[in-house]
């Protein structure tokens, strides 16, 4: 089996890559520049590839949607990459988006709208999904005071409400969230209390698993273990807001 793993040059992401290349399948890595891929070869000399792209850039996102894509298809693809909220101002990218939203969830747009579908979707979130607001008034923090982790709350209820979007959009294929833990890691910290083996064992399993348990698509998991998310993700209404959101700002509307 072939799976493309983002956001793979550190942390969860890297780790997710090493236990599917571990169980012997084929991996696609993926970093955000060319140092960055020099130092996933390294961490990952048995990858297939690493792709190159960087999520705060639509153009550089839609081009690593299109290099990707050329050495699928894949089994499952993972949507791991993502930046934190301790951003002490607003901060925007290129495009003049504000720069969690951008990387957190118009990334993981708009390779699912690009990509060919695979069998199977996992995409990243936190348990902090449940102190996200369904803001679409004001979803890039242009009126409203910045507050950084909020932001990133938001992005992750965001990536939920996207999982289930696509679950329900695309019977055909499984999608669903995964809320990784309290991982050690740069950004978790040493403080946090779950090892990094943990913290990519859902996404794996999600990826290859034919537990019944793990065949299922619009669902929420931590550890294993289906939770109920933050009941927002579940409204379909905001499920359609935010595709329209994504579509609008990027340019891409979501596939039929």
């Amino acid at each position: 089996m072939k799976f493309f793993v983002t956001g793979s040059s550190q942390g969860i992401g890297t780790e997710t890559a090493a236990q599917l290349i571990a169980h012997g399948h084929e991996v696609v890595a993926h970093a955000r520049n060319p140092e960055r891929a020099e130092a996933t070869w390294k961490a990952l000399p048995q990858a297939l590839a690493v792709v190159v792209g960087d999520l705060e850039s639509i153009e550089e996102t839609k081009a690593l949607a299109e290099t990707a894509g050329e050495l699928g298809p894949y089994t499952a693809i993972v949507h791991n990459a993502g930046i934190g909220g301790n951003i002490p101002h607003r901060s925007v990218t290129k495009d003049g988006l504000e720069k969690i939203f951008q990387v957190n969830v118009l990334g993981p747009y708009l390779l699912t709208c690009l990509m060919e579908p695979p069998e199977r979707l996992i995409y990243l979130t936190s348990g902090l999904e449940a102190q996200g607001k369904a803001d679409f008034e004001d979803p890039l923090y242009e009126r409203k005071a910045w507050k950084g982790m909020q932001a990133y709350s938001d992005s992750k209820l965001f990536d939920v409400m996207l999982a289930f979007a696509v679950a329900r959009r695309w019977p055909q294929v499984l999608s669903n969230a995964v809320d990784p833990g309290w991982i050690k890691t740069r950004m978790g910290g040493p403080g946090a209390p779950d090892p990094l083996p943990l913290g990519a064992e859902t996404q794996v399993w999600l990826a290859t698993s034919n537990d019944p348990a793990a065949l299922v698509t619009g669902r929420y998991f931590k550890h294993r273990q289906e939770l109920r998310a933050n009941p927002a993700a579940y409204e379909e209404a905001n499920q359609e807001a935010l595709l329209s959101l994504c579509s609008r700002l990027t340019g891409v509307p979501f596939p039929a």
